[in-house]
């Protein structure tokens, strides 16, 4: 019989890259459903919420938005080291932010749970005549690492929803086949205990 996904299921997902690349913005529209030209430079990091139902299952996603200055990356491992999931967000306007990614993603294979879960946000797709990366060479990287890539824009909204919830179902799939693994994975070898002591020859019967 194969195991459902426990209720209630809840994942930890950390967002990494650069200052002013749009991580709170995309958080913010996710989460409210709003935008704001003069969104604030997040202070180390801030934490919010995101309850979903996924097949009838009862998601919590505990989102981790990091700091993007560079004062603040030494923190970062804090937050990543046992997240189940990341999304890495660049500004398509931007080179240089699209390779701070790659050193992100550097840290978190060596530091990050080994079956972390990774997503590439390219942020600002609103500005695409502006753009930087192409899109097709930043899928190649995605593929590469395992990971995949959404175009999103915090502006129109574009994208969001559909990244946060492809990683929210990837999270679900990794939990189910992680309880499967357990399920048929051999049983461990336990003490067996063995009695040495030879069996009694019955009595001889009496001749008559």
């Amino acid at each position: 019989m194969v195991a459902k996904p426990s209720n209630n299921l809840s994942f930890k997902l950390v967002l990494l890259g650069d200052g002013r690349v749009g991580k709170t913005s995309l958080v913010v529209r996710y989460i409210n459903n709003v935008f704001s030209e003069k969104q604030e430079a997040t202070i180390q990091a801030s934490y919010l919420t995101k309850r979903l139902v996924i097949d009838g299952v009862p998601v919590t996603l505990s989102i981790w938005d990091t700091a993007g200055q560079e004062r603040f990356h030494a923190l970062g491992p804090i937050y990543y080291r046992d997240a189940d999931a990341a999304l890495l967000v660049y500004d398509m306007t931007n080179s240089e932010t699209f390779n701070r990614v790659t050193k992100w993603v550097k840290e978190l294979q060596q530091m990050a749970p080994p079956d972390i879960i990774m997503t590439i946000a390219a942020n600002k797709s609103d500005l695409l005549r502006s753009k930087k990366i192409n899109i097709q060479d930043a899928e190649s990287y995605a593929t590469s690492i395992g990971a995949r890539l959404f175009v999103a824009s915090a502006k129109t909204g574009v994208g969001i929803d559909e990244m946060f919830l492809d990683i929210a179902k990837r999270l679900m799939d990794r939990r189910k086949e992680s309880a499967e693994g357990l399920l048929t994975a051999p049983p461990r070898k336990g003490i067996v205990i063995i009695d040495d002591e030879p069996e009694k020859e019955p009595p001889p019967k009496c001749c008559s």
